[in-house]
């Protein structure tokens, strides 16, 4: 088993599937740990491993891609396919840094003694509050991005696989009878 080929299949084919999933389950707990801090908690490290794995494996993809690249036929749908795979890479690092920065600040226990107070003596965390909100909407952002361009790069990939793979009216003749 090499990282071309595994089990007499180009590896692009099997490995791209980990991306197909982890980007999207990534962006999925980075947006949620981000508006619900509760939960980054409760995510703990698993939050930041889990975007790591994703960062990893969309280097080891495009890797086998490029193999796989090499040894077919070369036409424009498989340039597009290779040129937005090149761009994943960013939106996973960004995954990664939310989710690094939010379990971060997510495990430190906000204290309320540390809070501003008003004139009536009541805490206003508004430095946390804006810290959140900035977090939240990077990560939504950064995941919507990361998404979007998971499904164009699959839907780029699956034209170039199949634009003459398959045929749309089936093996039957043309009376409708399998021969």
């Amino acid at each position: 088993m090499s990282l071309t080929v595994v089990n007499g299949l180009p590896a692009h084919v099997l490995v791209v599937h980990f991306v197909i999933v982890l980007v999207p389950l990534s962006a999925l707990a980075v947006v949620v740990a981000a508006i619900w801090p509760s939960t980054a908690r409760r995510m703990g490290i698993v939050l930041p491993l889990l975007a790591l794995v994703t960062l990893a494996s969309v280097p080891v993809a495009t890797q086998a891609g490029e193999w796989l690249e090499e040894h077919v036929d070369s036409d424009a749908l498989v340039r597009r396919h290779a040129e937005l795979g090149d761009g994943l890479l960013p939106w996973a690092a960004g995954l990664f840094v939310l989710a690094a920065a939010i379990w971060w600040t997510a495990r430190r226990p906000a204290s309320p003694e540390a809070a501003p107070r008003d004139r009536a003596g009541t805490a206003t965390p508004r430095p946390a509050l804006a810290l959140r909100v900035v977090a939240a909407v990077l990560s939504v952002g950064v995941a919507t991005g990361a998404v979007v361009d998971v499904y164009r790069i699959g839907d780029s990939g699956a034209k170039a696989a199949w634009h003459d793979g398959f045929s749309k009216t089936g093996n039957d003749d043309e009376h409708g009878d399998k021969g």
